[in-house]
C-alpha cells in the first residue's frame, strides 16, 4: 500500500511542487506525432500516451527515443465523425456499428462488455511492448474506463498486472464517483498523481498558466494536446486551433517562465513508474 506520500517516494519533500507535463493522443494523427514529439524533444513536455489502435501509431513509434517518457492511451472511443479506429481484437460489444469504436462515452457504457474491455485494453499494452515502447504508465482516452466501477477493475488489473502508474481524476469526490477508485489503487499499491489538470476541450493555454500559477504542493499532471498546423488536422475542424496553440503554449518561454516562477520541478511518468515498482516488489 502507498504509505508514504508519492513526494517522498520520489525523493522530494512533501512541499516540493512537481509537475508532469504530459501529452495525450499520441498516433492519432501525423499532426499529433509531429506536434507531441516537438514538445518532448524541443518544449516542456515530459511525457506523451500513445493511442495504439489509433492508424498513426506505428509511424509514432518509429519515431520514437530511446529516453521518451511513454504510456498507453487506453483507447476504447472513436469520437471524430470522419476519422475512425476500432478495435485490435475482435469485440462486438466494442464496435459502433457504423466502423470503429464507439463515438460517445455513453454509447461505450451503454454496449461494452467488460471482459471484452479487458481483453481489447490488454492487447493494446502488449502490441505497445512488441513495438518495443518502455510503456511507463496508463492513462484512458476521455476516461472512459475510469469512473465505471465494472470497468475500474480492469484498469487497476493491468496496473497492478504491469507495475505501471495511472492517471486518476482528482477533482471527482468518493461520493460522486460512488466507489473509492482512489482506495482500490492504494491499496493496491498503484501509484497516481497527486492532482490531475485537464479539460477536454480543446486549448489549454489560459487553463495550464493559472494551474501553474497556483500550483499546489505534491504531483500536479498538467494535460497537453499539441499538434502542427497541416491539412489533415485542419481537415477534423475547429477543434483543431486549440491543439496548434497547444504545440506553441509547449515549446514557448512563456510556460518557461510560469514553471520557473512556481519552483516547479518537472519529472515525468518513468520516475513515478520506477518509484511504485521499488516500492512494491514481485512476489
Amino acid at each position: 500500500m502507498q504509505q508514504r506520500s508519492l513526494n517522498e517516494a520520489l525523493g522530494h519533500p512533501d512541499d516540493a511542487k512537481l509537475v508532469v507535463l504530459s501529452c495525450d493522443d499520441l498516433g492519432a494523427f501525423h499532426a499529433s506525432n509531429v506536434g507531441v514529439l516537438t514538445a518532448l524533444h524541443d518544449g516542456a513536455a515530459t511525457c506523451a500516451s500513445l493511442m495504439v489502435p489509433a492508424p498513426w501509431a506505428r509511424h509514432a513509434v518509429r519515431h520514437l527515443r530511446t529516453t521518451d517518457d511513454i504510456g498507453v492511451h487506453l483507447t476504447l472511443v472513436s469520437e471524430h465523425a470522419d476519422y475512425r479506429w476500432g478495435p485490435l481484437t475482435y469485440s462486438p460489444s466494442l464496435q459502433s456499428g457504423d466502423g470503429g469504436f464507439p463515438a460517445t462515452l455513453d454509447d461505450l457504457w451503454e454496449h461494452a462488455d467488460p471482459e471484452e474491455v479487458r481483453r481489447e485494453c490488454r492487447a493494446q499494452v502488449e502490441r505497445a511492448l512488441l513495438w518495443g515502447v518502455d510503456v511507463t504508465h496508463l492513462a484512458p482516452h476521455l476516461t472512459a474506463i475510469t469512473l465505471r466501477p465494472e470497468f475500474f477493475g480492469v484498469f487497476l488489473d493491468l496496473a497492478v498486472d504491469y507495475r505501471l502508474p495511472i492517471r486518476l481524476p482528482s477533482s471527482i469526490s468518493l461520493n460522486e464517483a460512488g466507489f473509492d477508485f482512489r482506495g482500490l489503487a492504494r491499496a493496491e499499491g498503484v501509484f497516481f498523481p497527486d492532482h490531475f489538470d485537464h479539460n477536454w476541450s480543446s486549448g489549454s493555454r489560459s487553463r495550464v498558466l493559472k494551474t501553474i500559477d497556483t500550483l499546489p504542493p505534491g504531483v500536479t499532471e498538467i494535460h497537453v494536446q499539441p499538434v502542427i498546423d497541416s491539412p489533415e488536422i485542419r481537415a477534423i475542424g475547429d477543434t483543431c486551433t486549440g491543439w496548434i496553440d497547444d504545440l506553441v503554449l509547449a515549446t514557448s518561454n512563456d510556460l518557461r517562465d510560469a514553471l520557473a516562477r512556481a519552483g516547479a520541478i518537472l519529472i515525468g511518468y518513468r520516475e513515478i513508474r520506477d518509484a511504485m515498482r521499488a516500492a512494491v516488489r514481485p512476489h
